[in-house]
């Protein structure tokens, strides 16, 4: 079966997306393992799928490298409301996209019939344990000292869609990450596993970051990542509510606003080239 495709990232976050409004794509967990593998597949950090919805202008869904279906993505979904607003499938520059995380609210920014940028509405950060999930007790998880590996590192939890442990470190240039990471990510103390951020301050309105996702290992950006990131930064006296920061990822920045209500992430959405593969 021969499918369309189109490449496309944010923040250097690439996916391969799949226009599925008019045609479903078939055993979408497989397809990510085979076509995401960067050697013998069109390469990325998994696929999306552009879905019709019931409640929203679209529905996303996304899987990652090993199959694992995702709740949320943060620099997919800027990326599949410039798919929907550049093939004019939509045409206001204000758009609904349903994920299994809920309804999320974009805001295109768009020149010449192209969105350049998009302003998610990602909603309010989770920070009950039991909700994020994280098996430790407490209403919120604020630098507390937990024992992975044989080290001790201060973690904040937070889940925007997906769960995340963010740890503020001196440096971040130089952490084995590929070591690190795994850690995090298999701890038992996450259930459903965790994506883990660690993070550098610059100054109050600038922060440097790192990520290990799961399901997909080490990755040039994660928007959900940076979120929650800028909201462990609140919480933990580092950045100001309803002040703007600079997150700063390997594949480009994000700009981040953790709001009283929700939380605003502005970035970039590029089309890197389409194509058609054989499944």
């Amino acid at each position: 079966m021969l499918r369309k495709f189109i490449k496309m990232e944010g923040c250097g976050n690439d996916y391969i997306y799949f226009d599925c409004l008019n045609e479903d794509l078939p055993h979408p967990e497989q397809v990510s393992i085979t076509v995401s593998d960067r050697h013998f597949g069109i390469g990325g950090d998994g696929i999306v799928l552009i879905c019709t919805s019931d409640v929203a202008d679209a529905k996303m869904r996304m899987f990652n490298t090993d199959g694992s279906e995702g709740k949320m993505c943060g620099n997919a979904i800027r990326c599949v409301g410039k798919y929907l607003y550049d093939h004019k499938i939509v045409t206001k520059e204000s758009i609904d996209i349903e994920t299994l995380s809920g309804i999320k609210h974009l805001k295109l920014n768009a020149e010449n019939g192209q969105v350049q940028s998009v302003c998610v509405d990602m909603g309010a950060p989770i920070l009950e344990p039991k909700a994020i999930p994280v098996n430790l007790e407490g209403t919120q998880i604020v630098h507390q000292d937990i024992q992975i590996g044989r080290n001790s590192y201060p973690i904040t939890c937070v889940s925007m869609g997906n769960p995340h442990c963010i740890i503020f470190v001196e440096e971040v240039a130089s952490m084995e990450l590929e070591k690190i990471g795994p850690l995090f990510e298999h701890a038992e103390i996450f259930p459903e596993q965790v994506n883990t951020e660690f993070v550098r301050v610059i100054d109050e309105h600038t922060l440097e970051m790192r990520v290990w996702e799961r399901g997909s290992g080490e990755t040039l950006a994660c928007g959900t990542g940076a979120c929650a990131t800028v909201v462990a930064a609140v919480l933990n006296g580092i950045c100001k509510q309803n002040e703007e920061v600079t997150v700063k990822l390997r594949g480009g920045e994000l700009k981040i606003i953790h709001s009283d209500e929700t939380v605003y992430m502005t970035g970039a959405a590029r089309k890197t080239f389409e194509g058609v593969v054989e499944l």
